[in-house]
């Protein structure tokens, strides 16, 4: 009798290093498929597609039928968290997602107790991507980290400097850690769901780790982080989380010694020798190709993809962007980086 098909992608997030790096690529279920618009245009916003299940699943399988990746990623976004919450969240078109301000009285009437209840549907839709994924595929779920959550809710929509929401944590520190307990416990609760309804590896997404200090960088990414960790573990043992500091940069270390991920993603302006000299030796990475480089595709892709992939050569890699895909990219051009990856030697 055969045992249990072995997936690539959760063993390299193990710690197992593979023949060629495993590939998934963030944002890979989005705007640049004809075939999402199509989706995308049946509903009436962009939350409506994250709380239906049928269609955030189809959305999540759509990538792998076009392209030999290792993993789906569940197609949601990181703001049903604040919406679960009780904080109003909207989309609006060329404009992003606006929240409802966010004071410190509406901090104390969140609601971390709801997130499994209304997140429901998001759940719903791992369990019917699970049933549908080919054995050999890693099904990724994720949540937002609290403090790139809490710029959101904080700043009501995304900035480049994140300027509200860190003046809010300097003014009123007791309402901030609040917050950020609040959100610790809604992403502890949120990612053991997502486990249970069968995701193999959670990704904590700390979209913004930059244009912060070191102190402020060690109370509000990774103490937070570590916290989660900790809590998921709790429940879930040997549950894989790779963790995203995007731009942690030189911050990058303490992150990976202090939070306890089992792999951490790379942004694409970390250098790749920083990386490996930095890190502990045989700690997993995921990365870190320029969202560019794949837009303009070639000779310089192919290059670039070589020297990630030999940096990374001696510890267990998980290939990918090193931040998500941009809707202008040609498909033939994500065809060929696949093939590069699977075709390495």
């Amino acid at each position: 009798m055969s045992g249990p098909v072995r997936k690539p992608l959760l063993a390299a997030v193990r710690g197992e290093r593979q023949e060629r790096p495993p590939l998934w690529i963030m944002r890979q279920a989005g705007r640049y498929l004809p075939e999402y618009r199509q989706i995308r245009a049946s509903v009436k916003d962009f939350l409506e597609l994250c709380y239906t299940p049928s269609l955030a699943a189809e959305v999540t399988l759509q990538p792998l039928r076009r392209f030999d990746l290792d993993a789906a990623i569940l197609f949601s976004d990181i703001l049903v968290v604040p919406d679960a919450l009780g904080q109003k969240v909207s989309y609006e078109t060329g404009e992003g997602p606006v929240l409802s301000p966010l004071d410190a009285a509406g901090i104390a009437h969140l609601r971390p107790d709801r997130i499994t209840t209304v997140l429901a549907p998001v759940l719903e839709a791992i369990e019917r991507v699970r049933s549908n994924l080919a054995p050999d595929k890693t099904l990724i779920g994720f949540c937002g980290a609290p403090w790139t959550v809490a710029t959101y809710m904080l700043g009501g929509r995304g900035s480049s400097d994140q300027a509200k929401a860190r003046l809010f944590a300097l003014r009123e520190p007791e309402a901030f850690a609040g917050l950020m307990d609040v959100l610790v416990e809604a992403s502890i609760s949120y990612l053991v769901a997502q486990f249970r309804a069968g995701a193999d590896v959670v990704q904590l997404f700390e979209s913004w780790a930059q244009n912060i200090d070191e102190e402020f960088f060690a109370a509000a990414v990774i103490e937070p982080n570590r916290r989660i960790v900790e809590g998921v573990r709790a429940e879930i043992p040997d549950g894989p989380i790779i963790g995203f500091p995007r731009a942690a940069a030189a911050m990058l270390p303490r992150y990976v010694a202090a939070v306890g991920v089992d792999m951490v993603g790379l942004d694409q302006a970390l250098p790749l020798q920083f990386a490996t000299t930095a890190l502990p030796a045989g700690f997993g990475v995921q990365g870190n190709l320029d969202p560019l480089r794949l837009v303009a595709g070639g000779r310089q892709m192919a290059a670039r993809v070589e020297a990630i992939i030999t940096a990374f050569a001696d510890r267990p890699h998980v290939f990918n962007l090193g931040h998500g895909i941009v809707p202008e990219t040609p498909i033939e051009h994500v065809t060929e980086l696949v093939e590069l990856v699977k075709g390495h030697k």
